[in-house]
């Protein structure tokens, strides 16, 4: 990557969040930037681009269940969804050409029933890194929008075949026998030890997966993601995601760079582009209306639907494909990437206050729940339970071992990942499912006889908002939470947390105490103070 490129991302990136703004808005606004200076963009670029892609579609491989794909919800949601868009879109368009409109007045039928298809995909890479950063990937309606993005990434593969006439190799029916491979791989994963082999495993395993179903003309992401779904149940699969993290979030700035170099826009496409988002808001409303009526939570269906509400990246490779059959003018492209940009702008300001919306007018969403919920949003809450974990990855289930040991079944553990849970009540642990972050949760459960939350969890932008809705719910008890870096106890204390534990010096404490017992010493421990 030039050096250019890194000063203007690093620059707009840190500019935003210096106003408290996603920095991948920065990202976007650098490459819309870089072009208008005439600054060309090396291939390596979009070779950037296209790893921090796979690496994304690898990683949600992963992470994701595959029995989601087969719930209702998903497929229903996501065809019924696609399909009533391309409906009223091609209408939309087709009177936006009786109007004369600029750039409208070329299309027919079919160029209108494009325009349509490209935009009812929304974006893996917004949405991703929106739950990633808010950390809502395991949360139920952060699997929802998984589950209706993979889908989505099955259609693209089926139309991209149909349009371009590729049709798979026979010797795709042997991707059937990955299946057989997988405790290869799974052999393979668990000795690639902890250093920099481990990564290296995820890179080999992820493009590997690409050109093996490139190799037999079937979309080369898709095989990025089936490789990452075969070693999602792995024991090491979530240290293997966060030691890639970092890398797809770098590759990943090359694909925000990208689009601004699209081509440069006119003030009159900039309109058109403006014209498209504001679709936006009919986008949320038909996926609300859709999982409404699939008997999906209120809340869920809001969320969910919320974090879809923009437009995808595979829209601007349908308008490539348009534009070299000669279905489209090249304007068409600039626009696209322009809608692009603009619906992840609107979705990166308007998701990071999604949860403070939803307690404003979280009665009128709940009016439209079905009497009928599902099964599996049907949530069973302990009414004995004292002191209470939420988060329990290897912190918060460490505390929670530790605590039961002290205090038996008064205590209990919240996590808002669903297999997590089942994993840890099969071994006879207290615990249930639940999402802290839920306003109805806290409204329903009986928290004047929890005299203690633990908050375990990595976000501090979570802890935060578990926090307000505690109080919101009139509890009453103390709150207690782990902060990883200095600058972050004081945002804790002031946002309601009672006491606050840093991560990396509680752990030291522990060390100390616990081989100081190995010479025989009894002492007590002291408080730390700050500096």
């Amino acid at each position: 990557m030039d050096f250019i490129w890194i000063v203007f991302a690093f620059t707009c990136g840190y500019a935003l969040r210096l106003i408290d703004m996603p920095p991948l808005i920065g990202y976007l606004f650098a490459g819309f930037i870089l072009n208008f200076l005439g600054v060309e963009p090396a291939a390596n670029l979009n070779t950037l681009a296209d790893l921090g892609i796979t690496l994304m579609l690898f990683t949600i491989g992963l992470k994701l269940d595959v029995k989601d794909l087969f719930k209702t919800e998903v497929w229903a949601g996501t065809l019924s969804h696609m399909t009533l868009w391309c409906v009223l879109g091609i209408g939309f368009f087709l009177t936006l050409t009786t109007l004369s409109v600029p750039y409208f007045t070329d299309l027919d039928l079919k160029s209108a029933a494009l325009i349509s298809f490209a935009l009812s995909f929304s974006s893996t890479v917004c949405i991703v890194k929106l739950l990633e950063e808010s950390g809502e990937m395991k949360t139920r309606h952060g699997q929802l929008a998984i589950g209706v993005l993979v889908m989505q990434d099955i259609v693209a593969v089926l139309f991209l075949a149909s349009a371009t006439g590729k049709v798979p190799s026979i010797w795709a029916l042997a991707l059937v026998g990955l299946v057989f491979v997988r405790p290869v791989l799974n052999h393979m994963l668990m000795r690639a030890g902890h250093g920099e082999l481990l990564p290296l495993a995820g890179f080999f395993l992820a493009f590997g997966g690409y050109e093996l179903f490139n190799l037999v003309g079937i979309k080369g992401d898709l095989g990025a993601l089936i490789f990452g779904m075969l070693l999602s149940s792995h024991p090491k699969a979530s240290e293997l995601t966060k030691s890639l993290l970092s890398f797809k979030d770098i590759f990943l700035i090359g694909f925000f760079l990208s689009i601004g170099f699209t081509a440069l826009p006119s003030w009159s496409m900039l309109g058109i582009a403006s014209i498209l988002a504001i679709l936006i808001p009919l986008k949320y409303i038909m996926f609300f209306g859709i999982f409404s009526r699939l008997h999906l939570r209120g809340r869920t269906s809001y969320l969910t639907a919320l974090a879809l509400s923009n437009f995808s990246e595979f829209g601007l490779i349908v308008a490539y494909l348009c534009v070299d059959n000669g279905w489209l003018s090249n304007e068409w492209l600039v626009i696209l990437a322009l809608a692009v940009s603009l619906s992840f702008i609107l979705t990166s300001l308007v998701y990071r206050s999604a949860h403070s919306i939803y307690l404003l007018y979280k009665d009128r969403i709940k009016g439209f729940e079905s009497d009928t919920p599902l099964s599996t949003d049907i949530v069973h809450q302990p009414n004995d339970s004292e002191i209470l974990v939420i988060g329990l990855g290897r912190v918060g289930k460490g505390a929670f071992k530790a605590l039961h040991s002290m205090v038996g079944d008064k205590v209990w553990g919240m996590d808002a990942d669903r297999n997590r849970i089942e994993k840890y009540q099969s071994k006879g642990m207290h615990v249930f499912y639940g999402d802290g972050e839920d306003a109805d949760l806290w409204t329903r459960m009986e928290t004047h006889k929890i005299k203690l939350v633990l908050l375990a969890l990595p976000s501090i932008d979570d802890i935060l908002n578990i926090a307000e809705q505690l109080q919101c719910a009139n509890y009453q008890g103390e709150i207690a939470a782990i902060a990883r870096f200095p600058d972050e106890h004081d945002q804790l204390v002031e946002g309601g947390i009672d006491k606050v534990f840093n991560f990396y010096t509680e752990a030291g404490f522990g060390f100390a105490e616990e081989s100081l017992e190995l010479i025989g010493y009894t002492h007590q421990r002291a408080e730390l103070k700050e500096t």
